[in-house]
């Protein structure tokens, strides 16, 4: 299996996410502490097929390539999440657990080389009262909108070009840990919760109620993502170890149930290259590949890492490269070996 990885040393990873734009870009939100206390640390992360260029000591590779750090940024408290701007290829948003969002510019690699990327935020959007746990920068419909989720048990809607946040959303009971816009639905989003429910929301709804909300789980619900090919499909996934698919026509129970093991599931992904394939990052240390057209068994396991994973996204570029991070500090970037053959050539 090709893989390249990155050690982050003394910051440990909780969200990573390939650039829209960039193919060999992806930036890696990291906490000192496991996220307990200390300040966290923004990287831009770059792969290259030359293992001498843009590399450090931190960057190694077991099949001739690395993962190049291209600059480092770093804030007063620990980041949680990070989103690429979905019209600017040099800008993204990153999740702080002193309840603040920040947006940062001059992402891309010249910026990067010649030293001119700024240490601080263009802006900082500070309302919610706890650690922020979730971000998503809306596409399509919804480009110029941020959507926060806390652990104040509020999501809140913002204009990145706005200081105050436009909408404040109001459901949950405890613990806000995912929010993810639909990808094929216009100003629709979902949020799950350590309440255990799914809600489902209209940004465009500014009174701040769910649409729906449904117990998806009968313990904490810690992860959402949206099929990229069934508008109607989305996954949940919860401490139970349990990966649950939903069908926004008949919402009364899941359509499909996963059994990842006895430990939580704290990110999922939907593939943006298969209706049928999905990932897992576990607090097991696994990072697990689902294929629903052949079973509801892991089609692979992939132990790399020695801490719990918190981080996990698909490249939209390059068919079925996955990219996961954990508290271990490593950040590791392959194609998994159960979908290598189904590779374009």
């Amino acid at each position: 299996m090709q893989s390249q990885t990155h050690t982050t040393t003394d910051r440990h990873g909780y969200s990573l996410r390939f650039s829209p734009f960039e193919a060999n870009y992806l930036l890696l939100a990291t906490s000192q502490l496991y996220g307990l206390a200390g300040g966290g640390s923004l990287f831009l992360l770059e792969q290259n097929s030359n293992s001498n260029s843009s590399s450090n000591s931190n960057s190694t590779s077991t099949d001739g390539q690395s993962l190049g750090e291209l600059c480092r940024l770093e804030w007063s408290d620990g980041l949680f999440d990070v989103a690429w701007c979905p019209y600017a290829a040099d800008i993204a948003a990153t999740a702080s657990g002193d309840g603040s969002l920040q947006i940062w510019c001059g992402l891309d690699g010249e910026s990067a080389s010649n030293q001119q990327t700024p240490k601080q935020p263009v802006i900082c959007l500070q309302e919610h009262k706890n650690e922020v746990y979730s971000l998503d920068w809306g596409e399509k419909w919804n480009y110029h909108t941020l959507l926060s989720a806390s652990w104040d048990c509020t999501l809140k809607l913002w204009d990145c070009n706005r200081q105050n946040s436009i909408t404040t959303f109001v459901g949950h009971n405890d613990l806000i840990y995912a929010a993810k816009f639909s990808p094929l639905i216009a100003n629709l989003f979902a949020s799950v919760s350590t309440d255990g429910h799914l809600n489902l929301w209209n940004s465009l709804d500014f009174a701040g109620k769910p649409l729906m909300s449904i117990e998806a789980h009968g313990s904490e619900a810690l992860s959402c993502d949206w099929s990229h090919f069934d508008r109607n499909v989305l996954v949940t996934g919860g401490s139970d170890g349990l990966i649950r698919g939903w069908d926004l026509r008949k919402m009364r129970t899941h359509v499909f149930e996963l059994y990842s093991g006895e430990f939580a599931v704290r990110r999922l992904a939907c593939s943006p290259h298969s209706a049928a394939v999905l990932a897992s990052a576990n607090y097991d240390f696994t990072t697990r590949i689902w294929n629903l057209e052949r079973g509801e068994s892991a089609q692979e396991i992939n132990a790399r890492h020695t801490e719990f994973v918190c981080g996990l996204d698909w490249n939209p570029h390059r068919t079925h490269q996955l990219a996961d991070c954990g508290w271990d500090s490593l950040a590791n970037v392959y194609t998994p070996q159960c979908l290598s053959g189904d590779l374009v050539v």
